[in-house]
């Protein structure tokens, strides 16, 4: 089988003019892309360039540095543009890198000409014998790799140290080929790289496989493309370069495929031009990549990892399956073992850098998956603790908890946020210090970790965790399992910190999405929801029936008023919300009817359903929905979305597990439950559709009468949750509503 230097140079031969490279300023045809590759690989032969690293930005240059790497046969490592400084030394150090490729010249550094600028690094030899004289120090020894490396690709690093992957050339080759041939049906011209060119799936599928294909590489700095670091994005930026671009092809993680898929059902983004998108690198929901069909968007989820040289499963439009990754390409087997963990066999990784090569003819990806009949691979989670962020960014909770614990001085600390943007973290505190000294101190941490790695919000304790309660071990380590069922009941219980771990833009100006802004103006308030007695006392089995029908009787009064609410406000949004009321449609669809569940569950409770039906609510339950019809007739209607805020997000923190504890407290059947336990699991997907839609709405008007709102209505179904009867003397003060 031809490598791809090779197969590049016969692409050269049968298509000299075609453009093969695109950027801002410059394109090469495929003859032109070969003759400056060969031209810079001639440079690096002649200065005995070994092991270089890439690095840079998006560019034409970077492109043909890595090409050059490969025409040469110089060990390539690709630096990834948001390493921190630290990761970037230990990639270089780790590596044995004898010079940085970069685009832009720097310090020290001479040109090669086509744009691409070398900086030599000091030279790290080894010399095992000099190392037993004493007079002589002794020089650092260059890492040893597997024999045929070309490439070695360093993850993100799930402990902030990144890990080097040794490839082959006749590794990325394969899966490339592989990749052709599972595209053979869908034709391609321009591809538009829109993720790192360090990353390595778009380095091998957005570069080596459009080249492969005879297509055009479309180049642009990731900034005038709206992408800072790892995990900012300004969508506008990034809809505007798509839509100037054109592209028949883009490779997308979830996070930005969400991005997109709004932009697209809100009519932004032009899809026209997309006949493929694939999407990878994190958990897609399977309503995501229906939105996006439905919006225009091409979207076909696959499965990889770099141990394998980048993807080894992909759906394409003649072989797709629902809720899959796809099938496997053809130049490896898949199978899963007894412990359902997916392992791949064919093409895997020459070994870590500085590891000795594995033995083993499978390779145990630690993913844990199924293979249906049809030979249709699903993925189903990790067998391990490891986090990965919807921008696809791996990240060990134990990592971040001991720079949590070491850095803030707290005794404990639990890290979490699978499959969110940026993780988060519940942390204890018994020292007395204050939410704004603290919050000091997280932004000076923050500061320090990688970007993928800010923690956004951060849930103080002031009481430890327990083994009594089991949280913990007898070593003090977390279990994990049984936080992440109670932890709805955790962070209700806790003070929350939203941090800000948006990036500044080019004029040092910090921007929030509104979702975020929303959460953090509104948390003094959301504590008098979540401070209400009547949690704790659940927790100490302190709830009567009484207590439980009186809760579902309000509920009953304005779960009632919803559909009316949404009606009212859809009818008097303007016409520059349009999306927002067709999210209205949606709502009043699923949320139509729940009022007749509250009824059958307080049936099943043995009470008076149609005494209910006809009675009046609480007051402050009374006030609260005159407040919101109010609102959207007489102010502005997205107040309305103050009450999606507090109702939504109560239910997605406190329902399901309290409706647990109350269910084994009074012993009532399942009939009694279904409007909590259906809300517990309805609004998770709800509460992610109402932050997507939440960072939709731009207008400064708008974002204030939602705020506004929502400190209203969390005051007000705060005070019923106080004035809910319980059987103890424990009763309070009775809240006034204002």
């Amino acid at each position: 089988m031809a490598a791809l230097p090779e197969l590049l140079k016969r692409q050269a031969l049968a298509h000299p003019s075609r453009i093969a490279l695109r950027g801002p300023e410059a394109e090469f045809s495929y003859k032109q892309m070969m003759q400056a590759a060969e031209a810079v690989a001639e440079q690096l032969s002649v200065r005995g360039i070994k092991r270089a690293g890439v690095c840079g930005d998006n560019t034409i240059a970077w492109v043909l540095a890595d090409l050059a790497c490969l025409l040469a046969g110089v060990v390539c490592v690709p630096v990834p543009v948001f390493f921190s400084e630290s990761q970037t030394a230990h990639l270089i150090e780790r590596a044995g890198l004898d010079g940085l490729l970069c685009s832009e010249e720097a310090s020290g550094s001479e040109p090669l000409g086509q744009g691409v600028w070398l900086r030599p690094l000091p030279v790290v030899a080894a010399v095992p014998q000099m190392a037993q004289i004493p007079q002589i120090p002794q020089i650092p020894q260059i890492p040893q790799i597997p024999k045929a490396t070309a490439k070695i690709t360093f993850t993100s690093g799930s402990t902030g140290t990144p890990k080097g992957v040794c490839l082959s050339v006749a590794q990325m080759t394969a899966t490339t080929l592989a990749l052709k041939e599972r595209l053979s049906g869908v034709e391609l011209q321009t591809h538009l790289c829109i993720l790192p060119l360090a990353t390595l799936l778009e380095n091998i599928a957005g570069v080596y496989l459009p080249l492969l294909m005879g297509a055009t590489v479309m180049v642009a700095p990731l900034a005038q493309l709206g992408m800072t670091g790892s995990s900012g994005l300004n969508l506008g930026k990034l809809v505007a370069g798509i839509n100037q671009h054109q592209p028949q092809s883009l490779i997308s993680v979830p996070e930005l495929a969400m991005a997109l898929v709004n932009a697209a059902e809100q009519g932004q983004l032009n899809s026209r031009s997309l006949r493929f998108m694939a999407v990878g690198g994190g958990r897609v929901s399977a309503e995501l990549l229906a939105r996006g069909r439905a919006a225009g968007l091409p979207l076909y989820e696959g499965y990889g990892l770099s141990e394998c040289s980048s993807v080894v499963a992909l759906n394409v439009p003649a072989a797709e399956c629902e809720g899959s990754v796809g099938k496997p390409l053809s130049h490896i087997d898949i199978k899963v073992n007894s412990d359902g963990h997916i392992l791949v066999r064919g093409n895997t990784h020459l070994g870590y850098l500085g590891d000795e090569p594995g033995q083993d003819e499978w390779l145990d990806t630690g993913d844990l998956g199924v293979l249906n009949p049809s030979g249709f691979l699903s993925v189903n989670g990790r067998s391990k603790n490891l986090l990965i962020t919807s921008f696809g960014r791996n990240i060990s909770p134990e990592w971040l908890e001991s720079e949590l614990v070491q850095g803030l001085g707290i005794g404990q600390a639990v890290v979490f946020g699978d499959g969110e943007p940026q993780p988060m973290a519940l942390i204890t505190v018994t020292d007395g210090r204050s939410p704004d000294d603290l919050a000091g101190a997280l932004r000076q941490l923050n500061q320090r970790l990688p970007d993928y790695a800010c923690l956004a919000t951060v849930y103080i304790r002031r009481q430890p965790l327990s083994q009594s309660e089991g949280y913990i071990t007898a070593n003090g380590r977390p279990v994990r399992l049984t936080i992440q069922a109670h932890l709805p009941t955790l962070l209700a219980k806790a003070f929350p910190l939203f941090m800000s771990t948006s990036l500044a833009n080019q004029t040092g100006e910090f921007h929030m999405a509104f979702f975020d802004r929303l959460q953090q103006e509104t948390a003094q308030a959301r504590a008098h929801v979540s401070g209400a007695p009547v949690v704790k006392a659940i927790g100490e089995g302190c709830f009567s029936l009484e207590s439980y029908t009186w809760f579902l009787t309000q509920a009953f009064h304005h779960v009632k008023h919803t559909v009316p609410l949404m009606m009212a406000c859809g009818a008097k949004l303007p016409s520059r919300m349009e999306f927002v009321r067709k999210a209205l449609v949606e709502y009043i669809d699923e949320e139509y009817g729940h009022d007749e569940w509250i009824l059958n569950d307080l049936d099943a409770c043995n009470a008076d359903k149609e005494a209910i039906r006809t009675g009046k609510p609480d007051l402050s339950i009374e006030l609260m929905v005159a407040y919101l019809y109010d609102q959207i007739n007489r102010g502005n209607p997205a107040a309305f979305f103050g009450m999606v805020q507090v109702l939504e997000g109560t239910s997605v923190e406190l329902a399901t597990p309290l409706a647990e504890q109350i269910q084994k407290l009074l012993g009532l059947p399942n009939q009694a439950f279904s409007y909590l336990y259906s809300h517990g699991a309805l609004d998770q997907d709800h509460f992610e559709f109402f932050r997507n839609l939440m960072d939709g709405i731009t207008d400064p008007t708008d974002q204030q009468a939602i705020i506004d709102s929502a400190r209203v209505v969390y005051r007000l179904y705060g005070d019923m949750l106080h004035s809910i009867p319980l059987p103890v003397t424990r009763k309070e003060k009775q809240h006034e509503a204002a």
